[in-house]
C-alpha cells in the first residue's frame, strides 16, 4: 500500500500517526473511565515512538529526492530528534494537566464532568504542534512552510492556556498570543515580497532566481528587504532579539511542564524554517549553471544579511546572559538562558553550508536532553501543591532529594558547556564552524558569553547541592507520579552518555544536511544537450 502512494505523500506518514494519535488522545479525554483518561501520556508516547519507526521505514533517499526538497535527507533527522525528545516532554507532564480537578474528582467532591477537563485536548495540541514542526522537513514552497510554522505556533497558545490556572497564566497566554501573531503578519509580509522578487513560491525556483540575480548586479532590493522581516518574525520563534521581550513572563507563567516544550519545540521548528529560508538565498561552497552553460560561483550569504544575523547573535547572546545574571526565578533565568543558546546557534546560520547546519541540529539535540533535564527536575517536585520557582525552594534539596539535586546539577554544567558533557561538544563544534568560516569576532564573543553563563548555570547546581536547607526547601516534596522523576535521571545522565556518541549523532545530523551542490535550469539543461 505504501509503495503505491506518491514520495511526497508516503514522506507525510510519520505526521499522519501524530494526526491519528492527536485524534484519539482528543475522544479519550472525554472518556468518564479514570483509567482511560490516565493513559492518555502514553498513548501520546505511543503516537511520538509510532512516528520515529515511520520515519526510518519512509524517509529513503529515494523518496525525498523524488519529492523535490531544498534538504532532502533533513528530516531523517530532525523527525526522529523532535519526537524522541518529545516522548521525555510528554512524561512531564503526566499527573500534571487537571491534577486539581481529577483529585477532587477521585475524593467524591465532584462529579466528572467533560466540559471541564483538558487533558485530552492538551495531549492533542501537544501532537499537533509536534507535527507543525516535522511537516516544516517537507516544505519546498513558501505556502507550506508559512502553514507548517502556524501549526507549530497555534497549539502552544492554547497549551499555555489550558495547561495551568490563575491570573498569571492567563497573562502569559494572552502575552504569548497578540506577540505571535504579530511576528507572523511581519514574516509573512516577508513573505509577499520575496515572492514579489522572485516571481515564485518554490524553494527550488526561488534559490535559482536569487542565485542569477547575484550573479549579475546583486540581490535586488524587494528581496532583501522581504529576507530581513522574515529574519525578525522568525526571532520571536526562536526567541532572539528583538523580538525576546514574551520569554520570560511567558515561561513564568506557563505551567513547567508546558514551558519545557515552548523552550524546544518551537525553536526547533524556528530555526529548521531559517535554515530553509537561508538555502534559498545561498551559502559559500554553492554554483549555477546558467543558460550558457556557464557555471557561476556565488558564495556566502548576502552582506546585509551576514550583518543582521551577526548584530542578532551578539545582542542575543548578551543580552540572554545579562538577564539571567538579573534573576531570582529560575524559569526566569532558564528563559534569558534560552535566549542565549538561541545567540549561540545562530553561529551555525551564519557559517553556513554545511558545517554550520550540521551543528546546529547536533546543539539542538543536546539542548534538548539538558534543558527537559532541568525542568524534569522541576516538575517533580512541589511545594504547598505549588511549582517551585524561587532558588530558595532548592537550598539544601540534596538532603530530602539528592537524586534530583544531582539531575539539576548535570544539567546546568551541560548547559554551560563543561567537558565531558553533551553540551561542551554542542558548543565547541558551534564554534568551529564559525571559526572555519573567519568569524573570529563573533567566536569571542560566543567564548565570553559562555564564561558569563557559568555564573548563574553554577547557581543552579551550587544551591541545591552546597547551600544549607531553607525554611522553605524544608517544605517541598516529589509530586504524585514518579514519570517527570524518570524524564530528570534519564536525560540528567544523558547528558553524559550521550557526549560518548558525539562523533555518531554529528555524522547523522551531517547526514541530514546533505544538498546537491550545483542549481540547474531548464534552460542549462538543454544548452547542456546542445553542447553534447
Amino acid at each position: 500500500m505504501i509503495e503505491a502512494m506518491s514520495p511526497r505523500l508516503i514522506l507525510l506518514v510519520p505526521e499522519m500517526i501524530l494526526f491519528v494519535g492527536a485524534v484519539v488522545v482528543a475522544i479519550m479525554g472525554l472518556s468518564k473511565n479514570h483509567g482511560v483518561r490516565s493513559s492518555l501520556p502514553f498513548v501520546t508516547c505511543a503516537a511520538l515512538i509510532a512516528s520515529i519507526g515511520a520515519v526510518g521505514l519512509t524517509w529513503t533517499n529515494e523518496n525525498a529526492h523524488a519529492a523535490q526538497l531544498i534538504l532532502p535527507m533533513l528530516g531523517r533527522f530532525v523527525k526522529p530528534l523532535l519526537a524522541g525528545i518529545g516522548v521525555w516532554l510528554v512524561l512531564l507532564s503526566v499527573g500534571a494537566v487537571d491534577r486539581r480537578m481529577e483529585r477532587a474528582v477521585a475524593r467524591g467532591r465532584l462529579a466528572f464532568d467533560a466540559h471541564r477537563v483538558v487533558q485530552g485536548e492538551y495531549y492533542a495540541f501537544f501532537l499537533l504542534s509536534l507535527m507543525g514542526a516535522m511537516l516544516l522537513c517537507n516544505a519546498n514552497d513558501l505556502i507550506w512552510l508559512f502553514l507548517a510554522i502556524e501549526l507549530v505556533s497555534l497549539p502552544t497558545y492554547i497549551m499555555v492556556a489550558v495547561g495551568g490556572s490563575g491570573a498569571r497564566t492567563s497573562e502569559a497566554a494572552v502575552k504569548y498570543f497578540f506577540l505571535g501573531a504579530m511576528s507572523t503578519a511581519v514574516f509573512l509580509y516577508g513573505f509577499a515580497l520575496l515572492y514579489g522578487s522572485t516571481g515564485s513560491l518554490e524553494f527550488l525556483a526561488i534559490r535559482e532566481s536569487l542565485a542569477l540575480q547575484a550573479a549579475g548586479s546583486g540581490i535586488d532590493t524587494l528581496a532583501m528587504i522581504g529576507l530581513a522581516l522574515i529574519l525578525l518574525g522568525l526571532c520571536f520563534k526562536i526567541t532572539a532579539v528583538p523580538m525576546h521581550f514574551y520569554a520570560p513572563d511567558v515561561y513564568e507563567g506557563a505551567p513547567t511542564h508546558v514551558t519545557a516544550f515552548l523552550s524546544f519545540v518551537p525553536k526547533v521548528a524556528g530555526f529548521t524554517a531559517l535554515v530553509l529560508i537561508l538555502s534559498c538565498v545561498g551559502w559559500a561552497g554553492h554554483s549555477l549553471i546558467d543558460s550558457d552553460g556557464v557555471r557561476i560561483a556565488y558564495g556566502g550569504l548576502p552582506t546585509p544579511l551576514a550583518a543582521i544575523l551577526w548584530m542578532i547573535a551578539v545582542l542575543t547572546m548578551t543580552l540572554g546572559n545579562l538577564g539571567a545574571l538579573l534573576q531570582t526565578s529560575i524559569k526566569r533565568m532558564l528563559a534569558y538562558s534560552s535566549i542565549a543558546h538561541s545567540g549561540y546557534l545562530i553561529l551555525g546560520l551564519i557559517a553556513g553550508a554545511t558545517a554550520g547546519i550540521e551543528a546546529i541540529y547536533f546543539y539542538l539535540l543536546a539542548y534538548g536532553v539538558m534543558t527537559t533535564a532541568s525542568f524534569a527536575a522541576l516538575c517533580a517536585l512541589e511545594r504547598r501543591g505549588e511549582e517551585l520557582n524561587s532558588f530558595d525552594d532548592l537550598a539544601g534539596l540534596r538532603v530530602r532529594h539528592p537524586v534530583m539535586a544531582w539531575m539539576l546539577a548535570l544539567s546546568a554544567a551541560s548547559l554551560v558547556g563543561m567537558p565531558p558533557f553533551i553540551g561542551f561538544f554542542g558548543k565547541v563544534y558551534l564554534f568551529i564552524a564559525a571559526f572555519e568560516a573567519n568569524q573570529f569576532g563573533l567566536v569571542l564573543a560566543a567564548v565570553l558569553n559562555s564564561a558569563i553563563s557559568a555564573l548563574y548555570y553554577l547557581r543552579l547546581a551550587i544551591v541545591p547541592l552546597v547551600s544549607p536547607p531553607s525554611a522553605r526547601s524544608e517544605e517541598v516534596k516529589t509530586t504524585g507520579s514518579r514519570w517527570p522523576q524518570l524524564a530528570a535521571i534519564v536525560c540528567g545522565v544523558g547528558t553524559l552518555l550521550l557526549s560518548a556518541m558525539a562523533g555518531f549523532l554529528l555524522d547523522s545530523a551531517k547526514a541530514s544536511v546533505g544538498r546537491t551542490a550545483v542549481v540547474t535550469t531548464a534552460a542549462a539543461a538543454d544548452s547542456t544537450d546542445q553542447a553534447e
